[in-house]
């Protein structure tokens, strides 16, 4: 367990967030600025420790074009031994034309070193595309992400593909997940921001639906490991979500998730963002108040995972 406590909110301000426990223990942290114009990165020994550790910005927005507006749900990953920010970005003459950016250093310490812009991953539409991630499984490397199909009437759907290098597909995508049920189409047809967690003989990737107030939950979707992860049919949808809104606990909108563990690697702990209060001013995308939060989850006897209900602010238990 930790030697210092944890409690929620751990970082204010902080959307989509995003945690990576690096090989020698050090945990690096990002999320979307309230101000949609920068992407930054704080690091520390524990996960308790990032809540003051002072954010280091390393690559802020253009002043027009490409990656000029809406900088949005960055994700740090190390690859090949050189380090990847994924991240989604408009144009300030085109605020909502967001496609997928990714961002490469090859310093030791992803906070020092230069970063230089690797480009767009380019999908099989340019269109709405956004939250990005990647994972390996079986030497192969993957990306999943949220698209907008231009001919279909939904805001975003989940796809794969292959990679053959950390910018570029090497494929056809292949959707794996639409929003098909009420509790996804609540005032917009979304899934958005997957996460992938390999355990137990399967792939699993929580996502998040529906807009983003407090009609924000997150979804399942779930593949055996010795399945073609290409193959739509590979992948199945739990009909009900599995992390909401709790009236009771003063939390609202919990999703856009990531995964990562305890120090001593025991636990394992769902990094998401939330709200603490339902009633929303205007766009709830110019509210700045979905705070980084952090909870630790198990697992039930059938080998999903088990997230339970959003904690109230305060100590977070078992972290």
């Amino acid at each position: 367990m930790t030697t210092q406590p944890v409690s929620n909110p751990l970082i204010e301000q902080r959307a989509d967030p995003w945690i990576l426990k690096a090989e020698d223990g050090t945990y690096y942290h990002t999320a979307s600025a309230p101000e949609y114009d920068r992407i930054e990165l704080r690091k520390a020994s524990t996960l308790a420790g990032l809540a003051e550790a002072p954010p280091v910005i390393v690559w802020h927005k253009h002043e027009s074009g490409p990656m000029s507006y809406h900088i949005w749900a960055p994700e740090l990953h190390r690859i090949g031994g050189k380090w990847y920010i994924y991240f989604a970005a408009g144009r300030a003459e085109d605020i909502w034309r967001i496609r997928i950016w990714v961002l490469e250093n090859e310093s030791d310490d992803p906070t020092t070193g230069a970063w230089s812009e690797k480009g767009e991953v380019l999908t099989a539409w340019d269109s709405f595309a956004l939250d990005a991630t990647t994972f390996e499984h079986k030497g192969n490397r993957y990306l999943v992400w949220a698209q907008s199909n231009p001919e279909v009437q939904v805001n975003s759907s989940l796809y794969i593909a292959p990679m053959s290098n950390p910018w570029t597909l090497a494929g056809p995508q292949v959707e794996i997940a639409t929003p098909d049920f009420a509790w996804e189409q609540v005032k917009y047809k979304v899934n958005e921001g997957p996460a992938v967690l390999v355990r137990n003989g399967r792939i699993f990737i929580t996502y998040s639906a529906s807009a983003t107030d407090a009609s924000y939950c997150m979804g399942l979707l779930w593949a055996d490991e010795n399945s073609d992860l290409l193959d739509a049919a590979s992948w199945h949808k739990l009909p009900e979500p599995v992390f909401t809104t709790c009236e009771e606990n003063g939390q609202y909108g919990p999703g856009h998730n990531s995964f990562t563990v305890s120090e001593d690697g025991s636990r394992d702990i769902l990094v998401y963002h939330a709200r603490n209060y339902r009633e929303i001013q205007g766009d709830p995308l110019r509210d700045p108040n979905r705070h980084t939060r952090l909870q630790p989850f198990g697992w039930g006897e059938d080998g999903f995972p088990v997230f339970g209900q959003p904690v109230k602010d305060g100590p977070c238990p078992g972290v």
